[in-house]
């Protein structure tokens, strides 16, 4: 009489059992699935903002590469000037040095227009000093080719260089300090970059590595192109040749 109740009261406990690991394991997939999920989704965002960062990074470290390489050359029309007031007779060598030294900045304002542009991208980084400072340094590039290159070749073109007297007269040392200022500015506001966004310089000359290898990489596409170029020249030239008869 009581052994049926002792397996029924078994039974009960077993099936509560089972229902309560099925509970538990459903639990543990759910949170697992959405973990991995969590952290599937913080290593895309975390690569995707390495990738902004490494991007505008290196084309803060292209421009300043030339704003340092023009600096130097506003230094050496100084020193030209210098090396003119000693001797005039080189009037000849010195003035036709001094056209092949005037300073040249060259960059693309792409990577500039994709990060101020793009509110996706600024909160992708997410740091607000990086964003502000990324902006500055793009101000100060932008006002570097307006205020000294720009403004230099502008008078050059006003002043005679054709006499020693004017040559020696032109005031090269504002725009040397304007340069100066500009540049140690641009420097400033990348290595905080750098340092905020914890960017070493063996990862910017890695970056610079792989960037020149896609560079070499598609040279392919250039050879292709002239191929076409060629072929499209002497069709032209038949057709040419054709009209003439």
């Amino acid at each position: 009489m009581h052994t049926p109740k002792t397996l029924k009261s078994g039974s009960g406990m077993s099936t509560a059992k089972q229902l309560l690991l099925s509970i538990v394991a459903t639990s543990i997939s759910i949170a697992l699935t959405f973990g991995t999920a969590a952290v599937v989704d913080s290593n895309k965002k975390a690569k995707e903002k390495r990738e902004i960062v490494m991007m505008v990074m290196y084309d803060m470290y292209n421009s300043l590469q030339s704003f340092e390489q023009a600096d130097s050359m506003i230094r050496r029309s100084m020193n030209l000037q210098l090396r003119l007031a000693e001797d005039t007779t080189q009037f000849s060598n010195i003035s036709n040095e001094l056209l092949v030294s005037l300073p040249f900045v060259e960059y693309t304002e792409t990577t500039e227009r994709i990060f101020s542009s793009n509110i996706e991208t600024i909160n992708t980084v997410g740091n607000v000093f990086f964003t502000e400072n990324v902006a500055d340094f793009y101000r100060v590039r932008n006002h570097y080719k307006t205020m000294v290159c720009d403004s230099l070749f502008h008078h050059l073109r006003i002043d005679d260089f054709s006499r020693v007297g004017s040559t020696l007269d032109f005031n090269f040392m504002t725009y040397a300090i304007m340069s100066g200022g500009f540049v140690r500015n641009m420097k400033h506001l990348f290595d905080q970059c750098k340092l905020m966004m914890d960017v070493s310089t063996d990862d910017m000359e890695a970056y610079r590595k792989e960037r020149m290898q896609m560079e070499e990489n598609s040279s392919g596409d250039n050879e292709e192109w002239t191929t076409v170029f060629e072929e499209l020249k002497a069709l032209q030239d038949k057709i040419n040749k054709a009209k003439k008869k």
